[in-house]
């Protein structure tokens, strides 16, 4: 009995926990352009933490979530985010604190003066997994 193959794009990755990627993206994504709005971030900013797509790439992703096609640094990206969005809240449980965290200068090594936010523009993946540490290991998490 021959084997039937699936085309590629039928294969669809599943987690462990039976989740597929495709729905990890499209919830990333609607908590990304929440997390956006509260934290007041621009269009350009948007685009770098994304991982720099292009604008329409964006544009769609925010219209139709559900029908997005995300790449793996992008998924990784957003897990990062949310990540530090919801450290945020518990350290600072006053929504407005939270939120303008990530713009108010702050002194700590990670951020040399500046923001978490223009850590966080320095476009590598490695910036949010600072950011992400660092607000773990204040909450006393490991880091």
């Amino acid at each position: 009995m021959a084997r039937v193959q699936r085309p590629v794009e039928q294969i669809k990755p599943v987690r462990a926990d039976g989740i597929t990627q495709e729905a990890v993206a499209v919830a990333g994504l609607r908590a990304f352009f929440r997390i956006a709005h509260d934290w007041k971030l621009s269009v350009d900013e948007q685009l770098v933490l994304l991982g720099s797509p292009g604008r329409s790439t964006m544009f769609k992703w925010r219209a139709t979530p559900d029908s997005a096609r995300v790449p793996r640094d992008t998924l990784e990206r957003l897990s990062y985010i949310v990540g530090i969005y919801k450290s945020l809240q518990i350290l600072l449980p006053q929504h407005e604190a939270a939120d303008s965290w990530v713009r108010k200068p702050n002194a700590a090594p990670l951020a040399n003066g500046g923001s978490a936010l223009e850590r966080m523009l320095g476009g590598n993946v490695s910036d949010l997994v600072a950011v992400r540490q660092y607000l773990d290991a204040v909450r006393g998490g490991w880091a």
